[in-house]
Order: C-alpha cells, then sequence, then structure tokens
C-alpha cells in the first residue's frame, strides 16, 4: 500500500501543481471491485469525483460519482449514477446552507432533514469515510462520535438516515486507525495524515 508524497511538484512548464490535487484507487478484498477518485483537498474541505466498478459473480455494476465537501466539513452536494445490464440511475443529494436535504432521483426532489445529519456515505465506496474523519479531526486527535448519515446504496441508490460510530484508536506520524461501527458491523480503519483510507479490512486497500 503506498501512501501519498505531498510536497509540491512543479511541471514541465514550470508551473507549480498544487499538492492537494490527487488520484487514489482502491481494490475491493472479497469482490472484484476498484474504486479511483480524483479530489482536491483544502482544511476540511473536498472536491472528489470518482469511479467504482464491480465486477462479482452475483452483482456486476459501474457507478460514478462528484461529491462537494464545505469548508465547514459538511456535504453540500453528492451526485451519483449507477449503471447495471438492466437499467442505468442517477441521484443527487444536496444540502443547504439552513441544513435541509433535498433528494432528486430525476422527478422532482424530496426535503427531509436526516436528524441533522451533515455527512453522506455510499455503500461500499472508501471514499466517504474520509468526510467526518476529517471533519472531526480524528486522525490527529483522539475523539469518539456518533453520527447520523445519509446513507445511499448501491447500485439502487435508495436512501435512507444511519448511525454510525466513529472512534479513534491511535495517532501515528504516518497512520492513525480509528473504529467504525454501523448496526452490528464494526472495523477498525487504517487512514493517512489526510483522512483517507489506507486499509479497511475486508472492504478495501489502497494500492
Amino acid at each position: 500500500m503506498n501512501s501519498f508524497n505531498t510536497a509540491e511538484r512543479v511541471t514541465q512548464t514550470g508551473e507549480a501543481r498544487s499538492p492537494s490535487a490527487q488520484i487514489v484507487t482502491w481494490q475491493g478484498y472479497d469482490v472484484p471491485r476498484l474504486e479511483q477518485v480524483r479530489f482536491l483537498l483544502s482544511e476540511r474541505k473536498l472536491r472528489a469525483s470518482g469511479r467504482i466498478v464491480t465486477a462479482g459473480p452475483e452483482e456486476q455494476f459501474s457507478g460514478s460519482f462528484e461529491v462537494s465537501v464545505g469548508e465547514t466539513g459538511n456535504v453540500t452536494r453528492l451526485l451519483l449514477r449507477t449503471a447495471t445490464v438492466s437499467e442505468e440511475r442517477q441521484i443527487s443529494v444536496s444540502r443547504s446552507s439552513e441544513g435541509v436535504w433535498l433528494v432528486d432521483h430525476g422527478q422532482g426532489a424530496e426535503r427531509a432533514d436526516f436528524d441533522g445529519a451533515v455527512d453522506v456515505d455510499v455503500q461500499s465506496a472508501v471514499l466517504f469515510n474520509a468526510i467526518p474523519i476529517r471533519r472531526l479531526n480524528l486522525q490527529t486527535e483522539p475523539g469518539e462520535h456518533e453520527l447520523p448519515v445519509v446513507y445511499v446504496t448501491l447500485p439502487d441508490l435508495s436512501v435512507r438516515l444511519v448511525r454510525q460510530k466513529y472512534r479513534t484508536v491511535s495517532v501515528g506520524d504516518e497512520h492513525s486507525v480509528v473504529s467504525f461501527e454501523s448496526g452490528d458491523f464494526r472495523q477498525d480503519i487504517t487512514v493517512d495524515r489526510t483522512g483517507l483510507v489506507v486499509d479497511y479490512p475486508g472492504i478495501a486497500y489502497r494500492i
């Protein structure tokens, strides 16, 4: 598993390239799955676009997404598309500054508050674990939080409110470990100093 070199790079034209612009790829453990994301990081702010390809024997689909996280670390918008052999789907999930969520499957937006949630999680997409970890600085400072989260399943794009727990297990110079719980599921996730997943046992690891 490779760690990032965050030193500033210079292009052949002499123009400095931001050290926060990165492309990262994760590979699934048990299911043939790849998740590749290009993103920009700035403090708690994040803008990312990515693609997920799953080629399991029981389910094959592809998905693409764009997600924006504001300066406070709260999700402002998620656009997600999926394609299976039989159909294509899309969803837009956005949050206003007043905390109102709009969920639109292409047939008009529905309003919801999702119990004050400010985070979104997408099934098996490990980028989204970084959003609450970075907002709460769990990769650098010990903490424990139970959060309401807007959860989107793949590939059907159903949306529901879930409760997730994040707790710092250890903080290191290069990598930290954060415990994640949702329902009966629990796993210790290794993240880097920016809060991005390095190893999520049983789900995916960075390549």
